[in-house]
């Protein structure tokens, strides 16, 4: 069973599902596996981290798969986006910072770009840069977003582009962890979804198990964003940019205080570093987003790929009758 849309065209895929680059959680595993079930894998170049990146390349072997980055951390190391490319990497995703400096590289290196944005004014400002494709996310998504939920902010983004006349597709994400969310997505003028948290619960995704156990059991009502995991591993993201995650102990101490987590220093942040490297996940971060209702179980992949397609098709006829 396949779903064909503008996406699946441009890209030469089966389904219109791309695999959310996930920083640490999206290796080359997973992305090969999202590619061999017949959607785009992204592989998470996270932080910019050359080693990590060309390991997870290594991984995916010989499968069909691109790349994401964070913007602002690639453009402290603009060199790492160099070497993605001599992996020929069939996309490469750029979301969180200025991509206008990237997209001629990566278009000269016959990548596809792919710009992710969570407002009306950054997706205005990617199609005029050069986007082949426009992620809208929403904030039900997990790890770091805005503010604009998925529902309207995919057709007002898929409204813009169609107006510009620009050939660019469209891919819905945030909240999407079944087919129902597909079909949802399809119908309000998206040209297919990026997925993460579905796909962070999976066999081949590089998170802990008892971080897949966690997201399995957690509801959409124990998400929050929050800024405190960002101040306790010392990475400075934009202000604009808070990250969805599960509720633990820490965020419950600290969330509504982050003045006072600054204040408590090295000290703190090295209790947060020894529970992340025990795998405590009452203190450590597990990124996830309000879909996490919709996750009963860890499977391979492949089988979470084929099932969301099966659930969207039958959707999508049911509507239709």
């Amino acid at each position: 069973m396949t779903l064909r849309t503008r996406l699946t065209e441009r890209l030469g895929i089966r389904h219109p599902i791309l695999l959310a680059p996930m920083g640490f959680v999206s290796g080359g595993a997973l992305a090969a596996a999202v590619s061999a079930g017949g959607g785009l894998g992204l592989i998470g170049g996270g932080y910019a981290e050359a080693e990590w990146i060309n390991r997870e390349f290594d991984a995916a072997r010989n499968q069909r798969i691109g790349c994401g980055f964070i913007t602002w951390a690639m453009a402290r190391r603009p060199a790492v986006l160099d070497e993605a490319l001599q992996r020929t990497p069939a996309a490469v995703m750029l979301s969180f910072g200025d991509a206008s400096p990237f997209i001629p590289r990566i278009k000269r290196a016959g990548a596809l770009v792919i710009c992710q944005v969570q407002s009306i004014r950054q997706a205005r400002r990617v199609l005029s840069e050069g986007a082949d494709v426009i992620v809208a996310q929403g904030t039900e998504a997990g790890g770091h977003g805005g503010g604009r939920s998925t529902f309207p902010l995919v057709p007002a983004v898929a409204d813009l582009v169609a107006q510009s006349g620009r050939d660019v597709l469209v891919v819905a994400a945030g909240g999407i962890a079944d087919g129902r969310g597909l079909a949802a997505s399809l119908m309000l003028g998206a040209d297919g979804v990026l997925i993460g948290t579905r796909f962070l619960a999976s066999a081949e995704s590089l998170v802990a198990p008892a971080a897949k156990t966690r997201v399995v059991g957690a509801s959409g009502d124990d998400t929050l964003r929050t800024r405190v995991f960002d101040i306790a591993r010392r990475y400075d993201w934009p202000e604009e940019y808070s990250g969805r995650a599960l509720v633990n102990r820490f965020s419950k101490t600290w969330h509504g205080r982050e003045d006072a987590l600054i204040a408590a220093g090295a000290t703190e942040r090295r209790r947060y570093a020894a529970a992340a490297a025990a795998g405590d996940v009452d203190t450590a971060l597990v990124f996830a987003g309000e879909g996490v209702d919709l996750i009963h179980d860890i499977e391979p992949a492949g089988v979470i790929l084929n099932r969301i397609v099966a659930e969207a098709a039958a959707a999508l006829a049911q509507q239709l009758h």
